[in-house]
């Protein structure tokens, strides 16, 4: 007797049908024209809205005056801003202009942040006052830039901003000057061409760049609107930082492929969450990380289902407390994805479908081949095992063109025509994929994505420290992800507390490790490898520094 057939997700249907209109030009001009009056971009925090006309008007000026600077099509140009509209209204100015945008995490600094911007090689960089000290203390290796746009963050050092960076030898000027001015004829940007460069963590080396292309950006976008059935009548809240996908093209595109609203907040707050969802009208909503848990530990209150909530995707949603949280808030739906940003998402869950625990979903059989293999061999795995999630794309320009500036690097993810995720997971004979760990040595910590590699490079700057392995360890509350530990090698005895206070300034705090454990010697293989797998299994010892905990005990 013949097995049933597993299932597959069949839900994708593009809202525009013709792949050759897969830009945000396109989409966003579009809808100018069908709704020019309807609002696409509240931001609260700015009491201001855009409706998709202004949009498109603002989006046209930003790319003239990048033109009128000395842009061509296809440079690059980082933004590192904190959410605003500001940031987006640049983003939209890349995109309608067939610049490449190039979103810099706003933490980093120091060697995090020269790194990243020595594999964009832009030529235009558009940051918020606060970062300028970050900038000139790297200036040198940052030459390249041509022009600097200032966005004022409102604490009164824009213009003291400005005069650092020309005093340095750069030119600058206030944000506001890229809407203003004459427009010019733009390109058209074509879907095949490169959009965006975002940043991935490292694992067995420095963070890569992936080349995105305007097909995948908007194929992102698209599967969010099918995930969520997002349509011209939702409002979708993001409160995570554009500069991540999330946001940005799992969150903000989606609603203008849709012809929404989007809401966008300066940052997650758990305690002001629902107020936040119904103040906006909001219909659709995401969770990463931690925050669907810290959501939910908040006091209830008598109205928590006096919203419009309709669905959060919450990825990964907690499935222990995704039923009450419905209940409470009076949602109808909880969905979930999984994928990559060099993939966009293979996998994702049906709307209103129960889900197995744990389950993140389908294969979404239309659109991407994936297979679990065994990551020595390439070979596929037997249903139920666990294995490496490799893909590949049936659609052209729905997955990344590789890494920026890094062919080698390309060529190892790309082997054997598949592109390998470094992610283990297994499939369950009704064709649910459960994701299981990573067998990269990438850290993710309450949303952020951490590069061991970077880490380690850090410690290993301090002059006592001869050998440095970071690993993640469980963190203490669901879908919290990983906690950070540094096990390092010294020539001489350091004290924790100042060695973890040393490394303030050189990576970004998120990134600072809460544990430290100082060993005589790393556990290793007959190669020299450091054998990390060790490290995680032994987790927090008994001899394991924790910073958290001495504050907490000083603050006693």
């Amino acid at each position: 007797m013949s097995q049933p057939r597993p299932m597959v997700y069949r839900d994708l249907v593009p809202t525009f049908p013709d792949p050759e209109t897969w830009t945000f030009d396109h989409v966003l001009r579009h809808h100018a024209a069908q709704r020019p009056d309807a609002v696409c971009l509240d931001v609260p925090e700015e009491d201001a809205t855009w409706t998709y006309a202004q949009a498109l008007e603002s989006a046209e000026r930003v790319a003239s005056t990048l033109y009128r600077s000395g842009a061509a099509q296809g440079d690059r140009v980082v933004i590192m801003n904190l959410n605003s509209s500001q940031l987006v209204r640049t983003w939209w100015g890349t995109a309608v202009g067939g610049l490449v945008e190039v979103p810099i995490n706003t933490n980093y600094e120091g060697e995090f942040l020269r790194h990243q911007l020595d594999i964009a090689q832009a030529r235009y960089a558009v940051i918020d006052d606060a970062f300028v000290e970050r900038w000139v203390a790297i200036a040198e290796h940052v030459r390249g830039i041509e022009k600097f746009w200032i966005r004022d963050t409102g604490v009164g050092i824009r213009d003291k901003a400005i005069s650092l960076l020309t005093e340095t030898g750069f030119q600058a000027a206030a944000w506001e000057e890229l809407e203003s001015g004459a427009k010019v004829e733009l390109p058209t940007p074509k879907p095949q061409d490169l959009g965006a460069i975002f940043y991935t963590s490292g694992t067995t080396g420095p963070s890569k760049g992936v080349a995105m292309p305007h097909s995948q950006l908007y194929f992102f976008g698209q599967e969010v609107v099918c995930l969520t059935r997002l349509t011209a009548e939702d409002v979708y809240l993001t409160t995570t930082p554009l500069f991540h996908g999330n946001a940005q093209f799992m969150a903000v595109y989606p609603v203008i492929v849709a012809g929404g609203r989007a809401v966008v907040r300066a940052k997650f707050s758990a305690s002001r969450w629902i107020d936040h969802v119904r103040d906006s009208g909001v219909t659709v909503t995401n969770f990463v990380g931690v925050m669907m848990d810290f959501a939910w530990k908040q006091e209830p209150r008598e109205n928590d289902r006096d919203n419009k909530l309709r669905c959060v995707y919450a990825a990964p949603t907690a499935s222990t407390i995704v039923k009450q949280f419905q209940q409470r808030y009076g949602i109808e739906a909880f969905v979930d994805a999984f994928g990559l940003t060099e993939t966009c998402a293979p996998i994702l869950s049906p709307y209103g479908v129960p889900r197995p625990p744990g389950a993140a979903g389908l294969q979404a059989a239309d659109w991407f081949d994936i297979r679990l293999v065994d990551p020595e061999t390439d070979r596929e795995v037997p249903v139920g095992e666990i294995g490496e999630l490799v893909v590949r794309p049936v659609q052209p320009w729905t997955c990344s063109n590789g890494y920026y500036n890094m062919p080698e690097k390309t060529l190892e993810a790309w082997r054997n025509l598949w592109f390998h995720t470094g992610d283990a997971l297994r499939r369950d004979e009704d064709g649910w994929y459960y994701f299981v760990d990573r067998y990269k040595d990438a850290l993710r910590r309450r949303g952020e994505n951490i590069s061991s590699y970077e880490v380690e490079q850090a410690f290993l700057q301090h002059p006592s420290v001869t050998e440095c392995a970071v690993v993640g360890v469980p963190a203490e509350v669901e879908a919290g992800e990983d906690e950070v530990l540094a096990v390092v090698v010294t020539a001489e005895p350091v004290d924790p507390q100042a060695l973890l206070s040393w490394c303030r300034g050189k990576i970004p705090a998120f990134a600072i490790p809460r544990f430290l454990r100082i060993v005589d010697a790393l556990p290793k293989t007959p190669s020299e490898k450091v054998r990390k797998a060790a490290l995680r299994e032994a987790g927090i010892t008994t001899d394991t520094f924790d910073r958290t905990a001495l504050s907490a005990l000083k603050e006693g």
